[in-house]
């Protein structure tokens, strides 16, 4: 195996303390997070980043896994430990109107049908 690939499989153990899951089930890709506190001590650096860029306003779950440059599975422990802490706040993405969901769906089907 490769020192890179060995580092790639590390790197995510040792960010999430070697955790795999999130304490809680609240994340898909679509959830925004926000900064709810400014208070950096004690963060690891990761966690920090998070903090800096959801000051901007919120950003998505994918969003944030993009600019860390880590997995999904990761990030969702990472933001999962900022809920706890009350350093970020969540909010669902989308709406729970059917209406809007159902044009939402009939618009992407039709911009599908139309590349192809």
């Amino acid at each position: 195996m490769s020192a890179r690939r060995e580092r790639a499989l590390v790197r995510p153990h040792v960010v999430t303390g070697g955790r795999a899951r999130p304490t809680r089930n609240i994340f898909d890709l679509v959830t925004l997070v926000m900064a709810a506190r400014s208070d950096l001590n004690g963060l690891s650096p990761e966690k920090r980043r998070v903090l800096e860029l959801c000051r901007g306003g919120a950003l998505s779950v994918a969003e944030v896994a993009g600019h860390l440059s880590l997995p999904i599975s990761v990030t969702k422990v990472l933001l999962s430990d900022l809920v706890d802490s009350g350093h970020i706040v969540t909010r669902v993405g989308g709406t729970d109107d059917g209406e809007t969901s159902t044009r939402l769906l009939q618009e992407v089907l039709d911009g599908l049908r139309a590349r192809l």
